[in-house]
């Protein structure tokens, strides 16, 4: 016996949803929808500056992979992955997320993203997920086994990273000229400014 999948559209924002009845939802018209502690939020489609800020985060990242080829084993953007947080309700499309090993072997989709860690994850801020980036999500991807949280700030041209230590976060801003350099990437000097130099 088949059943019909949960239609999802602009009028569910808000709409309170279990995560197993989220998880096989579709979205209206392709749109993408996060589940944010048991609560339907819409995530937003990227706009040209947001889009511009995404790629040249990856440019970055994909620079460690010259010297290091097995360093990285994937970066996945917003519509590749998704983080299914059980424990808090929660199913997140990060806008990047690095992976450093491969899935896990399994047919099942939901075991993959429930138990699939990546080592970093970075959201890029826009104003309508401001609360969830900086609210929801810290405590969300530290329970979830995230090793770096990168929080990017386009209006106030800031990074804040989140890196777990001692079950917790250490967490401190950077802005230009600072760089950033994270032992989960050896050779990687993440610029901040190149970062909002992106047009």
């Amino acid at each position: 016996m088949s059943t019909t999948a949960t239609i999802i559209g602009p009028a569910d924002e808000g709409r309170r949803m279990s995560l197993d009845e989220f998880i096989d939802a579709r979205g209206e018209g392709g749109r993408l929808y996060e589940l944010s502690r048991g609560i339907v939020s819409t995530v937003d489609e990227p706009n040209p500056r947001l889009l511009m800020t995404v790629n040249a985060v990856r440019n970055q990242l994909m620079r460690p992979r010259q010297p290091h080829p097995d360093c990285i084993h994937m970066i996945a953007s917003i519509g590749e992955c998704r983080l299914l947080i059980k424990d808090l309700e929660s199913d997140r499309h990060p806008d990047l997320a690095v992976y450093k090993t491969p899935p896990p072997d399994s047919e099942n989709a939901d075991e993959i993203w429930s138990q699939w860690i990546p080592e970093i994850v970075i959201e890029v801020v826009s104003p309508s997920s401001r609360f969830r980036d900086y609210q929801q999500k810290p405590e969300e991807y530290l329970r979830f086994g995230v090793h770096e949280y990168w929080i990017v700030d386009v209006a106030d041209e800031a990074m804040k990273v989140l890196r777990r230590s001692g079950g917790q976060w250490a967490e401190w801003t950077l802005k230009a000229p600072e760089t950033h350099k994270t032992r989960l990437l050896p050779g990687l000097e993440f610029s901040i400014a190149a970062m909002f130099e992106a047009k």
